[in-house]
């Protein structure tokens, strides 16, 4: 990081009303990715070898890449002596813009999403001005904004499980970041684009709404319900997208986010230098070859309604209450009785993974969908642990 930008940071921190501790750990978050990785509760949950059968804690796809993207990287592997032999990176935003008909000024890519997210958080919040986001809901930005000291609120979802848009800017009407969810990451359940495009329009001037679209892709009305087009509009927004769900990419680490050049340019702003931000090729070959294949992406898309529409039909009719609509590759439970550290720990037990403990729901657990196989092996799992 040269000292003119180590400066400049320094400035609009302190500007901004950080101490001294609270920047050095802001530049700390800024220098690097491993802080943001630390806050990715899916990564913590799903490190170390897994000595269970079916794994559906993570949100992961049950599957690996898709075929034309391990053929490139077959051949980009080959290649990576060089730092950028057939300029993939330069590739993957060109066909980013085309498959999402953004500007590709309005592009940058992550490794993952999570960088971007806490990145986010440190950008346009700061101790006067926090964060506020729905509950529950994905934890990387209010973990971000927790360990650099910004206040958080978190605002109880509606009765049908989405975002109180209003709600939550009543909780803060001069927040930094309004990070929306969409669908949702525990619930799976989407947000009407109008109640974003409210938040967005009535929100205070000079804030930022994050809208992570991670799930995006497994929804019916993709892309129709995508909020891209906020970002090609100029609105004061941040589309954070990434491969490591409906593209089987979550151990490539590969994302991007959408918005104004000059947002984007306050998300990186210490880095400087012609491979800054540039991810491995392999992981950026893979990219771009998935995000055409257009086959590939509608299978999966329609296994998984399969998938869950099984599952939630094998829950339903043994009286278990499930938390939705989910448009999303999760389900949640609600078990009444038990605990989700103790089924966690049953289901574990009988060689099934299944997702961590949510605090805001004590007795409800989240599950991924997988293959037929997985859900099957988890209905298996699922009679001898409630016989038990």
């Amino acid at each position: 990081m040269t000292k003119l930008i180590r400066d400049e940071i320094q400035d609009d921190l302190l500007g901004r009303g950080y101490s001294r501790r609270q920047m050095m750990r802001a530049a700390m978050m800024f220098g690097g990715t491993a802080a943001a990785l630390t806050l990715n509760p899916e990564i913590a949950f799903a490190q170390g070898p897994q000595k269970t059968r079916i794994q559906i804690g993570s949100n992961e796809c049950w599957t690996g890449p898709m075929a034309p993207g391990l053929a490139a990287v077959a051949s980009a592997a080959a290649q990576s002596n060089r730092y950028s032999p057939n300029d993939e990176h330069g590739q993957l935003v060109k066909t980013i813009s085309k498959v999402e008909n953004v500007p590709e000024d309005h592009i940058i890519t992550w490794p993952g999403s999570n960088t971007a997210l806490a990145r986010s958080v440190l950008a346009y919040c700061s101790p006067t001005k926090g964060l506020v986001t729905a509950d529950p809901t994905y934890e990387t930005v209010g973990g971000a904004a927790k360990w650099l000291g910004a206040p958080v609120k978190a605002v109880p979802l509606k009765a049908d499980y989405t975002h109180d848009v209003k709600a939550m800017l009543a909780a803060n009407p001069n927040a930094g970041v309004y990070y929306v969810c969409n669908p949702n990451n525990p619930t799976g359940t989407m947000t009407p684009a109008a109640e974003i495009e409210w938040l967005v329009n009535n929100k205070p001037a000079g804030s930022m709404v994050v809208i992570d679209e991670a799930y995006i892709h497994w929804t019916t009305d993709y892309p129709g319900n995508s909020a891209r087009h906020m970002a090609v509009a100029g609105k004061d927004v941040l589309i954070m997208r990434t491969f490591s769900k409906i593209f089987g990419m979550a151990g490539m680490r590969v994302g991007y986010t959408m918005g104004r050049p000059e947002l984007l340019a306050k998300l990186r702003l210490h880095d400087a230098g012609a491979l800054s931000g540039q991810l491995p090729i392999p992981s950026a070959a893979c990219a771009v070859a998935s995000l055409t294949d257009n086959a590939s992406i509608a299978a999966r898309r329609k296994m998984l309604m399969d998938n869950r529409a099984m599952t939630v039909d094998f829950l339903t009719k043994r009286g278990l209450k499930l938390i939705g609509p989910s448009e999303a590759n999760m389900l949640m439970i609600d078990w009444k009785t038990k605990t989700s550290k103790e089924m966690q720990e049953a289901f574990r037990n009988q060689g099934v993974l299944i997702a961590r403990v949510f605090p805001t729901w004590p007795t409800v657990s989240r599950i991924s969908i997988g293959s037929k196989a997985d859900m099957e092996g988890f209905f298996a799992a699922f009679n001898k642990v409630v016989s038990a």
